[in-house]
């Protein structure tokens, strides 16, 4: 069986299997028994399972490939059942087909084409991680330690074999505008809303000065909003959300202090720590992909790259407009360009 006839034999498995983000139990076992039947020692910590490459060499650098097997849970409008895998039409369907099963497959295979070399100018470490898709404390944080010095790594995503030399930042934000309650048919009370309305016309209309190239502004959205108990009472609180996707020209700490500044609304982060990334177009694993004529682009979305201290390259086959939708699929022919694009560029590295 080929290397491509074995990565979308393992993503039938694993999207047929339910791997909903902690719940990741049965989907780390397929894998781990997809590397023991093929003598490849394997470590497992929770659902994160991960592997290094034979002729491991401690005075060599270390290449990450990285994926997660989580998914979202399935929306309402699935016409076929998500966790029946379909062939059909030169696609795979069915739930983390897409997002972000393909991309795994493709570099489990890619690790599988370079794990007996003995003489790579590179370690390989494979790890298919669990709570990408909520950045939990479980997923690939949880074993940056037992995976060592990583030089750099690869991080799978639906970016269509793009390069994603930046990404996007992620801070949610809850805000609490606080009034005084009064009886609607009288002059009584400050309105909680109409001070949250405020805050969010100036959120609404305000730009950060610093632009990116790659990414553009600081984006900033206000998601939800929540007050009022009964239509005759002038409601005293006032609770909204706002999303920042942040630009790396701002840590997601320095955003939170401009919005503290101007706005009369507490504010709480839920966390600092998901800060915008990017990976210099002049590193050699960005310069091999130029080479091989890929392009390259900032993306909007956020992944594990997020929590990862060394350089990183987000590069994944997959539409990232497919994901988290219904019916989701992903064309075979994707994952077959994505394994000879993965190969290549490690083939002729320079680290």
């Amino acid at each position: 069986m080929s290397l491509k006839q074995e990565a979308i034999q393992l993503l039938q498995q694993l999207t047929a299997c339910p791997s909903f983000s902690k719940e990741e139990e049965k989907t780390a076992a397929i894998l781990a028994d997809f590397f023991q039947k093929r003598g490849i020692a394997t470590q497992r910590k929770g659902n994160n399972i991960w592997v290094r490459n034979r002729h491991w060499d401690e005075q060599k650098p270390a290449i990450l490939l990285n994926s997660h097997h989580d998914t979202v849970q399935p929306v309402n409008a699935w016409t076929k059942n998500p966790f029946e895998t379909v062939l059909e039409n030169g696609k795979l369907y069915g739930l983390g087909s897409n997002d972000a099963g393909g991309a795994l497959v493709a570099l489990i295979a890619t690790f599988l084409h370079f794990f007996n070399e003995k003489d790579l100018p590179f370690n390989l470490i494979l790890a298919a991680t669990a709570e990408e898709e909520i950045s939990g404390k479980n997923g690939i944080a949880s074993i940056l330690e037992s995976l060592g010095e990583i030089a750099v790594g690869i991080i799978g995503e639906p970016t269509q074999m793009r390069m994603a030399v930046a990404e996007k930042g992620l801070m949610v934000v809850d805000a609490m505008a606080k009034g005084v309650a009064g009886h609607a048919a009288r002059d009584e009370g400050v309105n909680a809303i109409y001070r949250a309305l405020q805050d969010i016309d100036w959120i609404q209309n305000y730009s950060f000065k610093k632009k990116s190239e790659l990414l553009g502004e600081v984006k900033l959205t206000v998601t939800q909003i929540e007050a009022g108990k009964q239509h005759n009472v002038v409601p005293d609180s006032c609770r909204f959300v706002i999303d920042v996707r942040t630009n790396e020209a701002y840590s997601n700490r320095e955003v939170f202090e401009v919005l503290q500044q101007n706005c009369e609304s507490d504010l709480k982060a839920r966390s600092f720590r998901l800060n915008s990334s990017k990976i210099e177009l002049t590193h050699p694993l960005v310069q091999r992909g130029l080479a091989l004529g890929l392009d390259y682009f900032g993306s909007p979305t956020l992944s594990d790259q997020a929590l990862l201290p060394f350089p990183t390259l987000k590069i994944g086959c997959g539409k990232s407009a497919r994901s988290h939708t219904a019916d989701e699929f992903i064309f075979l022919s994707e994952i077959e360009a994505g394994i000879e694009i993965y190969i290549k560029l490690l083939k002729a590295i320079q680290m």
